[in-house]
């Protein structure tokens, strides 16, 4: 069993509070769960309203699907016009 992750840290420029923030990432985290079969949630960063964390996992017995998933995802993110990617961490056990 091939187990891949990945933290992905987000800059929002849009928000201006905590609130707004929330709402962004809860869209975002709704859109990845609907349209791949992955674990995701905001990992870190939860008190600053211009930064998130969140935390991607998926497991797969291929690591090409394993890799192709999380590509996927970061594709998805990478067109969300709300936030800009500026750092991707990927590994797979």
């Amino acid at each position: 069993m091939i187990v891949g992750y990945a933290t992905i840290t987000l800059r929002l420029y849009s928000p201006g509070s905590l609130k707004e923030k929330r709402h962004i990432i809860k869209s975002l985290i709704s859109r990845i769960r609907n349209n791949f079969n992955v674990s995701v949630a905001e990992i870190d960063l939860n008190d600053k309203w211009q930064l998130a964390e969140i935390g991607v996992a998926t497991l797969s017995n291929d690591k090409k699907i394993v890799d192709s998933q999380i590509n996927s995802v970061i594709g998805l993110i990478e067109n969300d016009t709300r936030v800009e990617i500026v750092n991707v961490t990927v590994n797979t056990i």
